[in-house]
């Protein structure tokens, strides 16, 4: 058998498991600022690697927004699991930690707006998300998927000023 053939196998099998993702998939990775301490308005957009094999080449991607004085960030993203439950994809939900791990893999912050402006932008944001045209129909390529959706957004508020990474595949889908 070939060395390069073993090896390659044992990456793949490897690279397939990230461990124990469900106990790191709850915890915040630091990046969100604290409600209770951050009066002020925020809008974040989070990028982490993809569950499994796909996180060799490409990433997830979500919105958290924080209006001036909440208590809690929205979170709007799009989930392919949730199809094949009979549900929306598009996911609009409050929650405490919205730069959670995203199945143990750490988020990186790929647009960070806080302060003035940023209320508007919020609401702007919100509206897009809610007009999302594909809200119920998800492919993980070309698209529509995850990063499909934060890039319509962007398209719908051009003010947002978001720049997905090449490794956001399927942000071109829309275009």
């Amino acid at each position: 058998m070939n060395i390069r053939y073993l090896l390659l196998c044992m990456v793949l099998l490897t690279g397939c498991s990230q461990n124990d993702w469900r106990s790191a998939s709850r915890a915040s990775s630091g990046l969100a600022p604290d409600p209770a301490t951050t009066p002020e308005a925020v809008l974040q957009v989070y990028g982490a690697s993809a569950y499994g094999w796909r996180g060799w080449f490409a990433i997830h991607t979500w919105i958290a927004a924080k209006p001036a004085n909440a208590e809690r960030y929205t979170v709007y993203e799009v989930i392919g699991w949730r199809e094949r439950r009979g549900l929306p994809v598009l996911r609009i939900e409050a929650v405490d930690s919205p730069d959670r791990y995203w199945f143990g893999a750490k988020p990186e912050l790929l647009l960070d707006r806080r302060g003035a402006g940023v209320q508007e932008l919020i609401l702007a944001v919100d509206q897009a998300a809610r007009d999302y045209p594909w809200k119920n129909e998800y492919r993980v390529f070309p698209g529509p998927n995850s990063n499909t959706f934060p890039a319509w957004v962007a398209q719908q508020v051009p003010d947002l000023e978001l720049e997905l990474p090449f490794r956001a595949i399927g942000s071109g889908w829309a275009d």
